[in-house]
């Protein structure tokens, strides 16, 4: 307990609240002149950390109690051996704020990691007081687990989110908020924190860092989400509750956690059974060679029994059912970037072993030739012939795509055989999309016609 500590047995790694007490006396300058009297001060009431997931930036909130004089207080703030801000700590009374004031801030000299606060306060007693800062070190990942049924024909997705603190200090008991959303920071809190001046070298113009002024007007729109989270944490099973901020999206997890310094924390996001997915295969000569790489398809909308809100990015692993005990096969894993409502998701499962697609060139010649003044050749048509086996060895049904792509906008194509449907995609681009029971083959054949110079004009 901090409390039960002299000064100099309090740990460097935590955040240091002294209050010092001086004289009852008018205050005409910023400073306190005043005999010293050390008292340290209880731990949190309680504790806030929002953490974004675009920025290295955590927003703290804590709570604690001081014992005030009336008059004249000083209070020291510590943050070595930590990636706290000191530009952006601020300090506010929560049940007398227009009686306890915070007149200034002053940095000792030959002190680093050490900031003294000189408070006038009209009372003499507990006040409770909310310090906010901003640190570095805190971050926030999700992370996702699929389970396919044995048809692949649907899945089950678990969400989680992965907390981790390298900030130098223990939060115990926080209230754990992550928030989704893009921010643009005038100077990285790793930055400021590491300053060996928080505002610059004594000698320089002492012009505070501009704070993220995003984060704070969202975090305070959002602060109304906090009285849905407390009610009945220890009946069921922790929650994460979101909500839509503008452009922000906010995820409150239920009841506290603690994370101390240099651990993870694994927390649970979601689970959504029987979503409809579509197991695809794509060959793509051009990019991929002579491999086939397997697609996993869906939608966060309500038809695939999604939607609710959006998915941030992290990565998806993919397993299968493959019997009745609920044994499982590794399929695949990709990361997927942030998905918003209504987004369509297709997760890149690697290449697929059992499915194998050939394309070869049967034939090839030219006709039609032009000739110019001279005698030379001026226009042409090529003529080639694919002949194209697509393979399922797999032992359920599979969908495949074959793409495939031409150097002139100035083609023509004829097919014969069970090719599918066939789609013009672009100027230089086709596809047919193909299914394909279990165990069984298709072949078919297409005529590429290509006209070149004065042909094709």
């Amino acid at each position: 307990m901090i409390a039960r500590k002299s000064f100099r047995q309090i740990r460097p790694l935590a955040l240091i609240l002294l209050i010092v007490l001086g004289l009852p006396m008018a205050f005409p300058q910023s400073t306190v002149e005043a005999k010293v009297d050390l008292v340290t001060l209880p731990e949190r009431d309680r504790v806030q950390m929002t953490i974004y997931n675009t920025a290295d930036l955590t927003l703290i909130r804590e709570v604690r109690r001081l014992t005030l004089r009336h008059g004249g207080n000083r209070l020291q703030f510590g943050w070595a051996n930590t990636l706290i801000d000191p530009t952006s700590v601020s300090l506010k009374a929560l049940k007398n704020p227009d009686k306890v004031v915070l007149l200034d801030v002053s940095f000792p000299p030959r002190t680093r990691g050490l900031a003294e606060w000189n408070i006038d306060s009209e009372i003499a007693g507990e006040e409770p007081v909310e310090i906010t800062f901003f640190t570095s070190g805190i971050s926030w990942n999700a992370f996702y687990l699929a389970t396919l049924t044995p048809d692949e024909g649907a899945m089950d997705l678990e969400g989680y989110v992965r907390v981790t603190n390298r900030s130098g200090e223990d939060y115990a008991n926080a209230q754990t908020r992550l928030l989704v959303g893009k921010i643009n920071l005038i100077d990285r809190i790793i930055d400021l924190a590491r300053r060996e001046f928080p505002y610059g070298r004594p000698a320089e113009i002492a012009v505070a860092p501009a704070a993220p002024p995003e984060a704070k007007v969202m975090l305070e729109e959002a602060e109304r989400v906090m009285r849905k989270v407390a009610k009945e944490v220890e009946k069921k099973p922790k929650e994460i509750i979101k909500e839509a901020l503008s452009e922000y999206f906010l995820y409150t997890i239920e009841g506290t956690e603690t994370i101390p310094n240099g651990w993870g924390k694994r927390l649970p996001s979601f689970k959504q059974p029987g979503i409809p997915v579509v197991s695809l295969y794509k060959y793509d000569e051009e990019r991929w060679g002579d491999r086939v790489l397997r697609f996993l398809q869906f939608k966060n909308d309500k038809d695939h029994k999604m939607g609710r809100e959006p998915l941030p990015g992290g990565l998806v692993k993919v397993f299968r059912r493959i019997d009745e005990e609920a044994h499982l096969s590794y399929e695949g894993a990709d990361t997927t970037r942030y998905i918003p409502i209504g987004e369509k998701v297709e997760l890149n499962l690697g290449a697929a072993r059992d499915v194998r697609v050939r394309a070869v060139l049967i034939e090839f010649r030219t006709d039609h030739f032009m000739f110019n003044n001279r005698g030379d050749v001026s226009g042409w048509d090529e003529y080639r012939t694919f002949r194209v086996g697509v393979s399922n060895f797999r032992s359920v049904p599979i969908k495949v795509e074959v793409w495939r792509h031409f150097d002139t906008v100035h083609w023509d194509l004829t097919n014969y055989g069970d090719y599918g449907v066939y789609e013009k995609v672009d100027l230089k681009t086709a596809k047919y999309s193909l299914e394909l029971p279990p165990n069984t083959k298709k072949v078919f054949t297409y005529g590429l016609t290509t006209r070149h110079g004065r042909r094709a004009e």
